[in-house]
């Protein structure tokens, strides 16, 4: 009897055991289970994120601020081509090219000048005295701020005073370089403006063939 008693006993311990065994197994399995549930959920709204992130990218590359290029020289720190945005002021590029030098007569500029792509800008000195300093094309299109050159604006070519011109505007001038062209504001600063355009051969460098050649595109 007593026997019997005790194969009772570890039946039911060995029945105990298996049961805990097969708790065990199905909680172990429930977690695994809520892990990995768990681990989608959190891929997911990774995977969300960076589609959120990609769409903000492309917004931005589609809202980048259009530029322009204008090629800035005359009294300036830094001559040259200079990168602005869009809708920019005259007074943006100086700032880009380094700012005025010392010499510079901002007065005889428009500052609030509204920019357009591939203008050439002649800053002035205070030497010399200008009405023309916005060049479109070729150079051979100039805007001034007077209604005088309004017509420009068509495409009209436009002659150059050669008693106010500047080096810039001198120099865009068939055979006339830079040095040239100095050498015409020099001449006109030490024996005062020009009466006639013939008056300009009297300046060194310019002979019979090269007065030919730009007498068309000159004025007094």
């Amino acid at each position: 009897m007593e026997n019997k008693k005790k194969i009772f006993i570890s039946i039911g311990l060995i029945l105990v055991l298996i049961i805990g065994f097969i708790i065990t197994i199905r909680t172990n399995k429930s977690k695994d289970e809520l892990d990995m549930n768990i681990f989608l959920v959190e891929e997911n709204n990774e995977n969300t994120q960076k589609q959120i992130e990609n769409v903000e990218s492309v917004d931005k590359q589609e809202e980048k601020v259009i530029e322009i290029a204008v090629h800035i020289t005359g009294e300036v720190n830094k001559a040259g081509i200079v990168y602005l945005p869009e809708s920019s002021r005259l007074v943006d590029a100086i700032e880009k090219a380094g700012g005025e030098t010392k010499n510079a007569d901002l007065s005889q500029v428009n500052l609030a000048y509204q920019l357009q792509d591939g203008e050439k800008i002649y800053i002035p000195s205070k030497k010399e005295k200008i009405t023309e300093y916005i060049t479109k094309g070729n150079g051979d299109n100039v805007v001034s701020e007077g209604i005088e050159n309004s017509n420009n604006m068509k495409g009209e070519k436009s002659k150059v005073n050669i008693n106010t011109a500047s080096i810039s505007e001198l120099d865009s001038l068939p055979g006339i370089g830079a040095s040239t062209a100095q050498k015409i504001i020099d001449y006109r600063e030490e024996n005062g403006k020009f009466s006639r355009i013939e008056e300009l051969k009297n300046v060194k460098g310019i002979g019979e063939a090269k007065f030919s050649e730009i007498k068309d595109r000159i004025t007094v």
